[in-house]
């Protein structure tokens, strides 16, 4: 017996609807869930393609968790969103199955859907219903398909199957840890080729990372070739697993596919085992099928070009202008100050001088966003959402940032020679230690310029959050670029810094500035790491260290430099270090709003709010303590007397979500409106429609989407 459940999704409209309905199929009982996506709008499969969710359904009875037997998703159309990103995924009608067990009669059973729909934005859905059944496991609610319908879309499910005249085969791709997967159909028939869906589907599988596919076509021999690159995951193993170099792999690999040829047959699920690759080949094919055509499908699909107007060069130009704009936020300022404190030092050097400093802190730069960009990529390899900013959200890596600040500070100030931007001595750096010092300065740029979002940076990063391997390395290392790009020109034309005034006296008073824009950029860390965890749990450890580390480095300077001495005096903080980052691995996060305001109640976010329809306007904050632009728009817009008397006469209601701590469902709602970052901002209207005021706000911007 088949049952298919219903409910309806709205916010501005009805996205998707679920329907309910039972029968029996050749005397054996079945759950079918069926769903209706309004027109133009998609869900995703199973291998939802290169960004989106698949659909999630659970079932409970009596509160207890039911698992039970699915059978095969219907095949999946191929669409073309933004940026070129292929996703695989049902418009229309459509429904899933499951085995209806016995023990269902009689009772009640709680269904939940959750999913992603999208169309020109996506839109996170999900709904919980209950359906009651009788002792012959009848039921209907609102069915969205007749009987029929069912049984046919029950009977054109994919099967397991030996696809014939199919040969599917490995070889080394041309870049390193690369695969390319070789398929060959002999005998096509060329005419019951789809152009909505692959060929060829493949089902998500540890070790690969599937790419697009494309299809050539040889006409004199009915021979369809197709090709799909894949990158080698294993390297992010723990332990990394190593891209075979005889080709052999230690243990065979058994990948899935979705076989959708011919397309007027029902699709069928193949396996393959694959025991070795070919070390040469790749090349080779690339020349031969120069001379063959390129089928239709991979120039158009479902009527939209494949290669979208806005292309990775596109992304690169935003990443880069980006960049350059993060030279001018708050987060980033104090060390661009250093930086330009060595300018002024350096302005007496030779060109060739000035051009290895500025390279040194550039190489500093793009070193740092390299790493980023490994380690965004290593989690998106293993399935954690992340975005823009997510280093900060460990404790134990803005405690070790704030100490080295803290240290830097306490140098400026002079209670220490270590060498800065500027030299042990002002004016007479050497160069050694001097482009040492750049390209720690680099770094420190990077990590501070991370929490803060530029605009232009938002598209690019969100690109290369959702985009191959390859392109976010190209994205982040166009973001440092741009990040360094004012000092690779004051390197290569020196003249440029002559605007800045000869070094002097004056410099040793404006270097206890800097210490000082030292000491207030630890205080936001600070700020950030008790947003991490509880500061009555660890605060008295960490205000200690704080304590204990000045007087050290003062010790050493003015009371004594005996080394037996200076080690006892050292060991003191370190004693203390250790104990905050004992205690801060088990402190729970802080509670409360990190903008609450004077006059103004913010309710915390959940993504079940945003499925509701309000009945007034929200307006939502997507905020983070380490988030200095976030504070900004806070003083400025969020905190002024003009929102607060918008908000009361229009009876707004204020959410916040706090991104402090790391947080998926906050990441996956922002990702769902290409958004990797904080700030962000929102407006939800009384029928439910939600609109993304992007990552800059005004009181005017917000009055225009509230009427």
């Amino acid at each position: 017996m088949i049952l298919s459940i219903s409910f309806a999704f709205s916010q501005a409209t009805d996205y998707v609807q679920m329907g309910a309905s039972s029968l029996k199929i050749e005397g054996k009982n079945y759950l079918a869930i069926s769903l209706d996506n309004d027109e133009g709008w998609h869900t995703y499969w199973k291998n939802p393609g290169d960004a989106g969710l698949e659909i999630k359904l659970k079932f409970s009875k009596d509160t207890q968790k039911l698992k039970l037997r699915d059978y095969p998703w219907p095949a999946p159309k191929r669409y073309i969103e933004q940026g070129n990103m292929w996703a695989f995924g049902y418009s229309g009608k459509y429904a899933q199955f499951f085995d209806l067990p016995n023990e269902f009669k009689n009772s009640t059973v709680k269904i939940v859907g959750e999913w992603l729909v999208c169309k020109d934005i996506c839109i996170p859905g999900t709904r919980t219903i209950d359906i009651s059944l009788d002792d012959k496991l009848m039921g209907q609610t609102n069915p969205l398909m007749t009987n029929q319908e069912l049984i046919s879309s029950f009977k054109t499910l994919p099967k397991e199957a030996t696809a014939k005249n199919l040969n599917i085969f490995l070889t080394k791709g041309t870049k390193p840890d690369q695969l390319a997967l070789y398929y060959i159909i002999d005998n096509a028939d060329l005419d019951k080729i789809s152009k909505k869906s692959n060929i060829l589907t493949p089902y998500l599988r540890p070790l690969f990372d599937y790419k697009h596919e494309k299809v050539f076509i040889d006409k004199k021999s009915n021979t369809v070739y197709g090709r799909m690159y894949l990158d080698w995951d294993g390297i992010y193993e723990e332990p990394a697993i190593q891209l075979p170099k005889d080709g052999v792999f230690s243990q065979p690999i058994t990948a899935k596919f979705l076989l959708q040829y011919p397309k007027d047959s029902p699709a069928k699920i193949i396996t393959h085992t694959f025991n070795e690759f070919t070390l040469t080949g790749d090349q080779e094919l690339i020349d031969q099928f120069k001379s063959y055509e390129i089928f239709g499908s991979s120039n158009k699909v479902n009527g939209s070009q494949t290669e979208d107007n806005k292309s990775i060069l596109y992304y690169i130009l935003f990443a880069f202008l980006g960049g350059l704009i993060l030279n001018l936020m708050p987060c980033v300022l104090p060390v661009i100050s250093l930086k330009l404190f060595g300018l002024i030092v350096h302005s007496n050097e030779s060109k060739s001088q000035i051009l290895k400093h500025n390279l040194a802190y550039t190489a500093g730069v793009l070193a740092s966003f390299l790493v980023l960009a490994s380690v965004v990529l290593g989690l998106k390899v293993s399935g954690d959402q992340i975005g823009w900013g997510f280093q900060l959200q460990s404790p134990i890596f803005v405690l070790i940032m704030l100490l080295v600040i803290f240290i830097m500070a306490l140098n400026m100030l002079g209670l220490f020679e270590f060498v800065t931007p500027g030299g042990k001595v002002l004016g007479n750096a050497e160069i050694k230690k001097g482009l040492s010092a750049d390209f720690t300065n680099g770094i420190l740029a990077t990590i501070l310029s991370t929490p803060c979002s530029a605009p232009f940076l938002g598209t690019a990063l969100t690109f290369a959050f959702t985009t191959s391997h390859i392109n976010i390395f190209l994205i982040f290392l166009s973001v440092g670029i741009g990040l360094a790009f004012p000092f690779i020109l004051t390197g290569i034309f020196p003249s440029l810094i002559k605007f800045l005034p000869k070094p002097g006296m004056w410099m040793d008073k404006l270097k206890k500035f800097l210490g000082l824009s030292l000491i207030l950029t630890a205080v936001w860390l600070y700020d950030v790491f008790f947003a991490i965890v509880d500061h009555s749990f660890v605060g008295i450890y960490f205000n200690t260290l704080l304590a204990t580390l000045f007087f050290a480095f003062y010790f050493r300077r003015y009371i004594s430099k005996n080394l037996i001495w200076n080690i006892l005096i050292f060991l003191i903080p370190i004693y203390f270090a250790i104990k905050v980052v004992t205690y801060s691995q088990t402190s729970p996060a802080t509670s409360g709003s990190s903008i609450s305001s004077i006059g103004l109640k913010w309710e915390k976010w959940n993504s079940e709010q945003m499925n509701e329809k309000p009945g007034n306007y929200r307006f939502i904050n997507f905020t983070a303590s380490w988030c200095l632009t976030c504070k900004v728009n806070k003083k400025i817009v969020l905190s002024s007397d003009s929102f607060k008397d918008l908000v009361k006469n229009k009876n707004i209601t204020l959410l916040e979500a706090d991104w402090t701590k790391r947080d998926d469902s906050i990441t996956e709602f922002l990702k769902s409106y290409n958004i990797v970052g904080v700030p962000a901002y929102f407006i939800q209207k009384p029928n439910g429609e939600i609109i993304s005021l992007g990552e800059t706000i005004s009181l005017g911007k917000i009055e225009e989407n509230i009427k």
